[in-house]
C-alpha cells in the first residue's frame, strides 16, 4: 500500500488522465517506476476508480437522470422515440461489445499485454490515429445525436481499450469522430459511455478485493477517492470548454513524448 503522499499524486494522475485522451495505464506504470514506488494494491484501485466514476456522474448529472428516466419509461412502452431514451440505448449498445470480450479476454490481456514494449506502441499509434480523426471531423454536434449504429461501432472501438496504453476516451473520441461527430459530441459521448465502464472495473477490482488478503488503509484510500474524484471534475470541465479551440494535435504530440520516454526507460 502507498503512503499518503503518493496516494495523492497517483490519485491526481488517475483523476486527470481517465478521461484526457492521453492513456491512464501509461502515466500509472510511468510514474511508480520513476519514482520507485511499489504497487498501490487494490483497494487503491478501486477508491480512485469510485472517485473518477462519482466526477463523470456529478459532472453530467442533470443529462444522467433525464437519460435513466427516459429509458425506463422507454421499457413500458412510452418515450422509446425521444432523445434521451435513445441516447441511453445507444449507451448500453456502446457498452456491450466490451463487456463480453472483456470477460473472454481478460486474462490473456493480463498475462499478455502489459508489457512496456506494448503500452509505448499502442500510446503512439492510437495518438496518430486520434490526430488523423480529428482532422476528418464533421458537424453533428450533439450526443442526442448518436445512433444505435453508430454507438455500436463506438463500442467496438472501446474494445482496444483492453490494450493497455490505447486509452479508453482516446479510442472512443477516435471513433467519434471518425464517424462523423465533432469534438464536443464524441468528447461527451466518450464521458458518457465511461459511466458503465468504470463502473464495471470498479466492481471487478473490489471483487477482487473480497478474495484478498490485503490491509485496508482507510485514511489512504479516502484521500486517493476524493483527489481522484475533483482532479477528475475539473478535467472534464476544463477539457470540454477547451477542445474545440486546441483540437487534438497537443494530445497526439503529447502521446509520442510519453511513448519515447517508455520507449527509453523500459525496452
Amino acid at each position: 500500500m502507498v503512503d499518503t503522499l503518493q496516494a495523492t499524486i497517483l490519485a491526481l494522475v488517475q483523476g486527470l488522465t481517465e478521461f484526457l485522451p492521453i492513456s491512464s495505464s501509461a502515466h500509472l506504470i510511468l510514474v511508480p517506476k520513476v519514482l520507485g514506488w511499489p504497487d498501490q494494491g487494490l483497494a487503491f484501485d478501486v477508491a480512485v476508480h469510485l472517485g473518477t466514476l462519482i466526477a463523470v456522474f456529478w459532472f453530467f448529472r442533470g443529462e444522467v437522470i433525464a437519460i435513466i428516466s427516459a429509458w425506463l419509461r422507454s421499457l413500458a412502452g412510452r418515450e422509446h422515440e425521444k432523445t434521451d431514451a435513445r441516447l441511453a440505448w445507444a449507451i448500453l449498445v456502446a457498452t456491450l461489445p466490451v463487456v463480453f470480450t472483456g470477460f473472454f479476454l481478460e486474462d490473456f490481456v493480463e498475462s499478455q499485454l502489459r508489457s512496456p514494449l506494448v503500452i509505448a506502441g499502442a500510446t503512439a499509434a492510437f495518438g496518430v490515429l486520434l490526430w488523423l480523426a480529428d482532422l476528418r471531423r464533421k458537424n453533428i454536434a450533439d450526443e442526442h445525436a448518436v445512433t444505435l449504429p453508430t454507438a455500436l461501432l463506438i463500442g467496438l472501438a472501446q474494445v482496444l481499450a483492453l490494450v493497455p496504453g490505447t486509452s479508453r476516451s482516446g479510442i472512443t473520441i477516435t471513433a467519434g469522430l471518425f464517424l462523423g461527430l465533432s469534438r464536443q459530441a464524441a468528447c461527451r459521448f466518450s464521458f458518457l459511455l465511461a459511466m458503465p465502464a468504470i463502473g464495471g472495473a470498479a466492481v471487478l477490482e473490489f471483487y477482487d478485493l473480497l478474495n484478498s488478503s490485503e490491509a485496508v488503509a482507510w485514511d489512504v484510500l479516502a484521500v486517493g477517492l476524493l483527489i481522484a474524484a475533483v482532479s477528475a471534475y475539473l478535467c472534464i470541465k476544463l477539457f470540454l470548454q477547451a477542445v474545440e479551440k486546441i483540437g487534438m494535435l497537443p494530445f497526439m504530440l503529447y502521446r509520442l513524448v510519453l511513448a519515447a520516454i517508455l520507449f527509453l526507460l523500459f525496452i
